[in-house]
């Protein structure tokens, strides 16, 4: 699907590795552990599309903020394992279980710091800088909402979806804004692919919760059933809760802090027996076809039909 920037994005991973790099030796090996660990790339990707959609793409110009963006999304997640205690990320070890939780966070800061000096050497319209920053807020408040609920069988999607606003949607909006941005669209442009970006990245935090529920661990790279393990509830466990009649056996498992496997694979028994995962994907493609609906007509033909294919990947995906 990515195929229209192949080579813009085989030049970002070269940019991603001197990014990390450091006068010391630790920081530089930790960091291109965490850079080279894998990743689909949808979040420069998406900023890659917006710029070669727009009438003043210079190469040079737009691979900084693509390379900052993917750097703040790859720091987010160090930091994430360190919350989360994980062990593995897409199928390599964690940098806090091959190093320790110190070495984690202090490497995901240093990734975060990187970003932004990526961004200050281009020089880039101020506007960059604030919305970046918008971004590093957001995905904080919503890593609090959602810490500040764990263990607790909420029932209301409209703090859900709010959640998943703050932790994916905004991100993937930002990226598609400023990429049309420093790619030369006019504000109309800008803000019909951030409404793309919006709904895509609503649809894929639904589907990754989905992910969870479905999916085995070999799969997705992630102990299954991983979201109910850590107490986190998501849309599947939400419409479960609200019509299996075992949600109270269901509520019981989703709040008990010293939950056993055999109480996950419960949980799992429970709401898979409901129609809550069809009603997640169904909210998921309700997202998607917004996306496409939202994509600016005067599009080259081959930025649309990427991100068309963008879409139809976020609904069909099994990793």
């Amino acid at each position: 699907m990515f195929n229209v920037i192949k080579g813009d994005l085989e030049v970002l991973e070269q940019g991603l590795q001197e990014a990390v790099t450091s006068t010391n030796d630790l920081v530089t090996e930790v960091g291109m552990h965490i850079v080279t660990s894998g990743g689909k790339r949808i979040r420069p990707a998406l900023c890659l599309l917006s710029a070669r959609g727009g009438r003043a793409f210079d190469l040079p110009h737009v691979l900084p903020l693509a390379e900052a963006l993917e750097l703040i999304h790859t720091a987010s997640l160090v930091h994430d394992d360190v919350i989360d205690e994980a062990d593995t990320r897409r199928g390599a070890a964690t940098a806090n279980a091959r190093w320790n939780n110190q070495v984690a966070i202090l490497s995901g800061d240093y990734i975060f710091a990187r970003a932004f000096t990526l961004i200050a050497e281009e020089g880039y319209d101020p506007y960059v800088s604030k919305r970046l920053a918008d971004l590093v807020c957001n995905l904080s408040v919503g890593e609090i909402i959602q810490d500040h609920a764990v263990y607790q069988a909420s029932r209301g999607m409209a703090d859900y979806y709010e959640r998943i606003q703050k932790k994916t949607a905004d991100f993937l909006e930002i990226c598609c804004e400023l990429g049309a941005m420093v790619g030369g669209m006019d504000r109309e442009e800008m803000k019909k692919l951030a409404e793309y970006g919006h709904c895509i990245g609503m649809a894929f935090q639904i589907t990754d919760d989905l992910l969870d529920i479905e999916q085995t661990a070999e799969t997705i790279g992630k102990s299954a059933g991983n979201d109910i393990r850590q107490g986190i509830v998501t849309l599947p466990v939400i419409r479960a809760l609200e019509t299996s009649p075992d949600a109270e056996k269901l509520e019981r498992i989703v709040t008990d802090m010293e939950m056993t496997d055999e109480m996950v694979e419960r949980a799992l028994e429970i709401v898979k027996a409901t129609d809550g995962v069809d009603f997640a994907k169904a909210k998921a493609d309700e997202y998607l076809a917004r996306a496409k609906a939202a994509l600016p007509e005067g599009l080259p033909d081959a930025i649309r039909e990427a991100y068309e294919m963008v879409a139809d990947f976020i609904g069909d995906r099994d990793f």
